[in-house]
């Protein structure tokens, strides 16, 4: 149970503080903007992988957790409580931060929650999600494999630093989830274009997972 806590835990914090940033810097609006919100969610990623990657592995991504499940590093049972886990953090740190915007509404902000939302299209948002969710997963995979040797102690500093460059380029397009739980606590509090695109920050991140698993799986070298 206590690694199921960690990362409803971790996916609060990942949550709380990336989409936090997005709406205390007006995300969007600006390049600082953008930038700042991209170091926020790569930082929180690093924090919590060196606070409960002893724990969990510090998934805090059921797409992360499909792309673990799909390599054979964890049972059905394990991935199916970690993605309620991480999606029930995700609702609660939404739910805190629209509480605390609904508190000061003169704050600038672009969104409430810091929801996602297809800039140009569905069709354009669910290929980015799906090239991105690929890249930040097949970094997960080989940062944490154990043929990698010593360089494992870095993981959480490779995977961290990957998602910041991942929002750099995302947030432009959709906002960045690359994470189905993510998505879905801003968005259940956003409602509208947020809410009715959510399947495209479901679908892409977990085809994008799936992806990134099948190729880690032919890159992968066999154990010394």
């Amino acid at each position: 149970m206590k690694k199921y806590l960690a990362e409803l835990v971790g996916t609060f914090v990942l949550t709380f503080l990336g989409c936090g940033a997005a709406v205390a810097l007006g995300c969007g609006q600006d390049t600082a903007a953008i930038v700042g919100t991209a170091v926020a969610f790569g930082l929180a990623v690093v924090s919590m992988a060196y606070t409960i990657g002893g724990i969990s592995g510090c998934h805090i991504n059921p797409a992360i957790t499909l792309g673990v499940y799909l390599s054979g590093r964890m049972n059905a049972k394990d991935c199916g409580y970690y993605m309620l886990f991480q999606v029930i953090g995700a609702i609660l740190a939404a739910a805190v931060l629209a509480g605390i915007v609904a508190l000061d509404p003169s704050a600038v902000v672009t969104t409430s929650t810091g929801a996602n939302a297809c800039a140009f299209g569905t069709t354009n948002g669910l290929v980015v999600e799906i090239v991105l969710t690929f890249i930040f997963v097949l970094v997960v995979l080989g940062a944490t494999a154990k043929t990698n040797g010593a360089t494992n102690n870095f993981a959480g500093l490779a995977i961290g630093l990957s998602l910041i460059l991942i929002h750099l380029v995302g947030i432009h397009f959709t906002g960045t989830s690359v994470n189905p739980a993510r998505s879905i606590g801003p968005a259940l509090f956003e409602g509208g274009q947020a809410l009715s695109e959510l399947w495209v920050f479901i679908v892409g991140p977990f085809v994008g997972g799936a992806l990134a698993a099948l190729v880690w799986k032919v890159l992968e070298p066999a154990e010394k």
